[in-house]
């Protein structure tokens, strides 16, 4: 696990902290030998030199967002197209029930050509 990655992690709210974890072990399973770096100032994750998904932190939320996103269906209300067919998020906030387990199946389909 990348150090910086860590520490821009620990330096969030603490709910933020336990979704942020989540994610990153999640993210770790899902793409085995997955390369974790910042870049951008956020965690970003790639499979073989492709961008997989990122991770960011704003003051009320956590979003996570893959990448070669096309061909997943949106779903209303928490995985959404934010700029373009090719990148969807998932916007988490405070409290909410996170699946990672779908979370998991969604970068798995979108990284699997990768």
């Amino acid at each position: 696990m990348n150090q910086e990655v860590t520490q821009y992690i620990q330096s969030k709210q603490d709910w933020q902290i336990k979704v942020c974890e989540l994610l990153r072990k999640m993210i770790l399973k899902t793409i085995p030998g997955v390369e974790e770096r910042i870049q951008y100032g956020k965690p970003h994750y790639l499979k073989n030199g492709h961008y997989a998904c990122v991770i960011s932190v704003a003051k009320d939320k956590v979003s996570f967002m893959i990448f070669n996103a096309t061909a997943l269906e949106e779903i209303k209300g928490f995985f959404k197209s934010m700029s373009g067919p090719e990148r969807k998020t998932a916007t988490i906030l405070q409290d909410q029930k996170v699946d990672y387990d779908l979370l998991s199946s969604l970068l798995k389909q979108a990284t699997a050509a990768l």
